[in-house]
């Protein structure tokens, strides 16, 4: 990757911190779109694969977006395993990391910062309660779209719908009890393994 390509991937990042409504999590949609289709710098099971770890790891939700960008870093050095990770592949993979991280965070940082200053300044406005109520349609409507890509990143999301019905089901159980996230996904993992989703 030249140093145009990094700058263009931090940019890349920057813009989308800005659309991060509900999370950058809503983002993952273009995020497949740029990373896997247009530029090719992660294949589809990395790119699945950095947020199912960090998912599933402890920490902010964020964390995939640090994956993301060690494993852009890691296929621009060349290195194709663990085994294979050398010390200018780690180097790289530090470098998207942080550049990823960075244009997630600092912009979205800022906007949020100097808004809610706003906001707290002019909560009574009929306007700022109008966008507030606004808001919740579209992080609906962005959940729903990453839940699509990550849904048809096993095959065919026509066919799929075993996998469809688990996801609607584990919505509403999520929706209308109180039951902890950790047991809904370690449900999705036996039958993950006994192969019927």
């Amino acid at each position: 990757m030249s140093p145009l390509d990094w700058l263009h991937l931090m940019l890349h990042y920057m813009s989308l911190s800005l659309l991060a409504v509900g999370g950058a999590i809503t983002l993952v949609p273009d995020m497949h779109r740029y990373l896997v289709l247009q530029q090719r710098w992660l294949t589809e099971a990395q790119f699945n694969a950095s947020i199912a770890i960090a998912q599933a790891a402890p920490g902010p939700n964020v964390l995939f977006i640090g994956l993301m960008g060690w494993n852009v870093g890691l296929n621009a050095a060349g290195a194709s395993g663990a085994d294979s990770v050398s010390g200018h592949a780690a180097l790289l993979g530090l470098l998207g990391m942080g550049l990823t991280l960075l244009g997630m965070l600092l912009p979205s940082t800022v906007l949020t910062w100097l808004a809610t200053r706003w906001a707290a300044r002019n909560r009574e406005r009929r306007s700022v309660r109008a966008f507030k109520q606004g808001m919740a349609p579209l992080v609906v409507g962005l959940l729903l779209a990453t839940a699509w890509t990550l849904g048809s990143a096993s095959g065919s999301p026509t066919r799929d719908g075993a996998l469809w019905a688990l996801s609607a089901v584990a919505a509403v159980v999520v929706w209308r009890t109180r039951i902890h996230l950790l047991w809904l996904l370690a449900a999705g993992a036996v039958l993950g393994a006994l192969g019927w989703v």
